[in-house]
């Protein structure tokens, strides 16, 4: 049997938090343990937030931390044809179709809809999309794509969800309400998702999907904060034809008032931290991997 290929895979734009610190080593001391790999993944598919220095951080960070990881490290952004061919198989399948609101359109849109009465929210507490792109014709779909008109490829979660029912996976950790084992997939909880835009050629959901089917991640071990969008991924994977890999979310680190760590937090910043004195051992005591 081939041995278990465990990842980290942060974004390069900010400095990485005890949160990061904790996803890391979780996964580089259990891919130890298991006898498996450990794969670094530079999620920098957003030009306009990811930056080299906060890339360059994350090498040192995890080096300073005893994490040693395969080389080459996959960076989303040299794989944007890999994204792409799944952008057409999904179209391929009737399943895509733009969208050509702003964002400050679609907030326009929530809030005639809230004047009626509670408009419904995903999973991470942001509105599903209200518009009719949907049901645009095609004519009209061309005519702004022709025009440069920026837009958004939406996920038609209910034909999606017509062609591929009964979704579950495996948790081997805990959901945010104590989940574990068989979990339903609950993808129509994200409305019509966003799998991909005009300059980009992905987006979160898909290249995670496509990312980690590519480089044969047999665990995905991660924070609770991802657990829904597991969702999401499971749908991907059973339109896409990819088999799902293990899942396991883990408890959240949080800052002295509760709230989840966020990388513009400099007092939870690991260089922060190493500047203030601390050492890889005092991060896993912080952490509860001592």
């Amino acid at each position: 049997m081939s041995p278990p290929v465990f990842r980290f895979a942060p974004s390069p734009n900010g400095y990485l938090h005890l949160g990061h610190a904790f996803s890391a080593l979780l996964n580089f001391d259990l891919a130890r343990e298991a006898g498996g790999r450990f794969l670094l993944r530079i999620e920098d598919i957003d030009p306009t937030r990811c930056r080299v220095e906060f890339e360059t951080a994350i090498y040192e960070d995890l080096a300073w931390l005893g994490i040693a990881w395969e080389t080459p490290v996959r960076r989303q952004s040299e794989h944007l044809d890999a994204y792409r061919k799944a952008v057409e198989q999904l179209t391929a399948q009737g399943l895509l179709y733009p969208s050509f609101e702003s964002r400050a359109e679609i907030a326009r849109l929530v809030a005639e809809r809230e004047a009626a009465g509670p408009w419904p929210r995903d999973p991470d507490g942001a509105p599903l999309y209200p518009g009719a792109a949907r049901s645009l014709p095609a004519v009209d779909r061309l005519r702004l794509i022709e025009a440069g008109t920026p837009y958004a490829l939406r996920l038609n979660m209910a034909a999606a969800g017509a062609r591929v029912k009964d979704l579950t996976w495996t948790e081997q950790g805990e959901g945010p309400a104590g989940e574990h084992g068989t979990v339903p997939a609950r993808p129509e909880a994200w409305g019509d998702v966003i799998l991909a835009r005009k300059e980009t050629p992905t987006s979160y959901h898909l290249s995670v999907v496509i990312d980690d089917a590519l480089q044969g991640v047999t665990d995905v071990i991660r924070g609770q904060d991802l657990f829904w969008s597991t969702s999401v991924h499971r749908l991907l994977q059973a339109l896409l034809g990819i088999g799902p890999p293990a899942y396991r979310h883990h408890r959240l680190i949080h800052d002295s008032a509760g709230q989840k760590l966020s990388k513009s937090t400099k007092a939870t910043a690991l260089r922060e931290l190493r500047a203030d004195g601390a050492t890889p051992a005092d991060i896993r005591r912080l952490v509860g991997l001592s």
